[in-house]
């Protein structure tokens, strides 16, 4: 078993991880009946994507001895209806290193056939964007 996820009522659920014990929170959106103090469960799906993406470049770019320590990622979410879902997911992500065209390349590559992206359906658009500062 992987996770353990309780319901905590006014649409909170507490989400455990087994293996560590720690803990996710989620609240239902404000457009959706909540209150919007936590994640809500399509905030943690586009959210996942970006992780996702960040830590398989971290295990390449270790594997590849890339340089791998200035990477962040905006992640916007974008709702649509009839029925309700995640319609698009758009990240940023900012490299702060200095990466030769090849290893930009590898890192993107590698990023954009995470797990995740090759989990969500393919409706879902991924306007995924690469930031090199």
């Amino acid at each position: 078993m992987t996770s353990k996820v309780l319901y905590k009522g006014n649409l909170r659920t507490e989400c455990i991880h087994l293996k560590s014990n720690s803990q996710i929170c989620t609240d239902a959106p404000t457009d959706n009946n909540g209150k919007g103090e936590s994640f809500s469960p399509t905030d943690l799906v586009a959210t996942s994507l970006a992780s996702c993406m960040i830590t398989v470049m971290g295990i390449k770019a270790a594997q590849s001895e890339i340089a791998f320590s200035e990477i962040s990622a905006s992640v916007i979410k974008v709702m649509g209806t009839n029925p309700r879902r995640i319609v698009k997911i758009k990240i940023d992500i900012e490299v702060g290193e200095t990466w030769t065209y090849r290893e930009k390349k590898i890192m993107e590559n590698t990023a954009n056939t995470c797990p995740i992206t090759k989990s969500l359906h393919p409706d879902i658009v991924q306007d995924i964007s690469f930031i090199y500062r």
